[in-house]
């Protein structure tokens, strides 16, 4: 037994010992040094955290490249993420000096070069964020490790500006707004100029993100300025077409930061914002409400990108040709929306309540307002069309959950999806439903059986959870995990998600303008599990019934 021990611990040493390091690496700014995470026999994942890509930024300006440092940079502490408001709206946490970079390498017996590399952009509603470091209770989400090592790619994680101080913007050229974009740009471009240095392949870069992330990934794919940085991307819940997005009408909410901050709303005000303290301007921003059912939550979110005739030179509907060529893979959770409509309907989230009709149709009118009664019967005559007379509580919530996932997120991700498809060259386009059960969903949790992936679900998933923190999870969420993984890292290397390094479960049709397929994805999928035309009837209705009807406004009552 003793000699099975000492041939065990021999064995564990030399895989650590022989596990490959890059050790110093050159960037363009000096020289990074990173630690290495032993993953098994002859495996290790080497990590370098907090390594500047840009300079300080000026108050809403654009980012500018970093003078660089001398010495050796010891990456192995996270930066702090950028300054923002709490999440009680209180008070302001973060940092000005935020533009640094994360990179995860992994390594078998030699040390890797010429891997697919997977820039990963938070979500936060563009107000707040971060993925330096744990998230909540020492849990660091948006880790690459798990990626990194199961996929033999290369994860990069990025810090921009969020809230007014990267999307406060005039609507013109004296404060065009988009910094936080800006910002993404600026570390794409810099992962493309020294990825090398770290063994990957700067030819082959991929841009993953959710909610306010995906709809980044969305503006990036779009922006002219990015041509020839990034080969493909993946938007998890979010595009540049989603509700909460993108601002038509910024001039109302800069007016509003000046009043709070005391600066004039004439030719002097974008010169006082410069120079008001970035925490002041920070806390100035625009209240994030909670939701009612005449005045939904998401209404609130003021502040984001906005077509400021240079990063976005146009709306974004008219921008896919700059996408033509880069491969396209997105999706929703099937119950997007869920998150959000159980805050705006106030009895959602008591089990024992019941939900009234009423708030249904008051939530669905909020979202068809600018239609006004008309839109609103012919949507609701929709959503109810299967209810019958004596509709029970299951199917009220489950309306009241698809119109929040269908106007949020469903709607808008399959138009961009559609249209990328409509308008690629080379570029291939792939659709997904993640429909896996909550894990808050059944008996003495806080949701209802029936719930299944709400907004957000998708990202301990993909990030690899289940194997990184086995105990909070079953066998069935480390498959779905594991087919994740699969899917966006094969998908990073080939353009393919069915084909890479790694087996997939079912083969993932490509969408195609002609049949609109997707994949929907759980921890049980077999044949059936790929489909086409998804949700279609909402689709039509929001997409093009709605939009074509008249615009309704109050005056027009008068």
């Amino acid at each position: 037994m003793e000699k099975v021990k000492v041939f065990v611990v021999v064995v564990l040493s030399l895989g650590t010992a022989s596990a490959a390091s890059l050790g110093v690496v050159q960037t363009e700014g000096g020289s990074v040094q990173g630690q290495n995470i032993p993953q098994g026999l002859f495996r290790s994942v080497e990590v370098f955290r907090g390594i500047p890509f840009a300079a300080k930024p000026g108050n809403l300006e654009k980012p500018k490249p970093h003078p660089g440092w001398d010495g050796i940079l010891r990456a192995t502490k996270f930066a702090s993420r950028c300054l923002q408001i709490s999440m009680l709206q209180t008070s302001t946490f973060g940092s000005e000096d935020c533009l640094y970079l994360n990179i995860w390498v992994p390594h078998g017996r030699h040390v890797s070069s010429n891997l697919p590399v997977m820039i990963w952009f938070y979500g936060g509603g563009f107000m707040v964020g971060g993925s330096m470091g744990p998230n909540f209770l020492n849990n660091y989400l948006y880790s690459g490790q798990e990626i990194a090592d199961k996929g033999t790619v290369i994860v990069v994680s990025v810090g921009y500006r969020v809230g007014t101080l990267g999307f406060l913007s005039t609507g013109d050229s004296s404060l065009p707004g988009n910094y936080g974009l800006w910002d993404q740009h600026a570390a794409i471009a810099w992962v493309h100029r020294n990825i090398r240095s770290f063994g990957g392949d700067p030819d082959n870069v991929t841009l993953f993100g959710e909610s306010a992330g995906g709809a980044s990934v969305s503006f990036q794919m779009l922006s002219p300025q990015n041509k020839g940085l990034f080969k493909r991307a993946i938007s998890q819940s979010g595009v540049a077409f989603c509700p909460w997005a993108l601002n038509r009408n910024p001039r109302k909410v800069v007016e509003e930061v000046a009043g709070k901050v005391g600066c004039p709303t004439d030719d002097r005000m974008v010169a006082c914002l410069k120079s008001t303290d970035a925490a002041t301007l920070s806390m100035a921003s625009p209240r994030v409400t909670q939701g009612s059912p005449d005045h939904p939550g998401v209404t609130s979110l003021l502040l984001m990108p906005v077509v400021d005739g240079d990063f976005l030179p146009d709306q974004p509907g008219n921008l896919f040709r700059n996408a033509a060529d880069i491969d396209y893979l997105a999706g929703v959770n099937n119950m997007d929306g869920h998150l959000f409509t159980s805050q705006d309907i106030p009895s959602f989230s008591n089990k024992d309540k019941d939900v009234l009709v009423e708030d249904v149709r008051r939530l669905l009118a909020a979202y068809t307002k600018e239609k006004g009664e008309v839109g609103l019967d012919i949507a609701f005559a929709e959503y109810s069309s299967n209810w019958g007379s004596e509709p029970v509580q299951e199917t009220i919530r489950r309306t009241a959950v698809d119109i929040g996932t269908d106007y949020l997120f469903l709607v808008p991700v399959l138009s961009a999806i559609y249209l990328h498809a409509a308008n690629a060259r080379s570029g291939r386009t792939y659709s997904y439903l993640l429909s896996e059960p909550s894990l808050l969903a059944g008996p003495g949790r806080p949701y209802h059986d029936w719930v299944g992936a709400d907004h957000a679900d998708d990202l301990q998933f993909v990030f690899g959870k289940p194997f990184a923190t086995p105990k909070a999870y079953g066998d069935r969420h480390r498959d779905l995990s594991g087919y994740m993984i699969a899917y966006w890292t094969n998908f990073a290397r080939t353009g393919n998600p069915n084909k890479g390094n790694l087996v997939v479960p079912v083969v993932w049709p490509e969408c195609t303008s002609g049949g609109h397929q997707f994949l929907e994805i759980n921890a049980k999928m077999n044949e059936s599990s790929a489909g086409q035309d998804m949700r279609s009837r909402f689709v039509r209705l929001w997409a093009s019934t709605l939009p074509s009807l008249p615009s309704f406004h109050a005056t027009d009552a008068l």
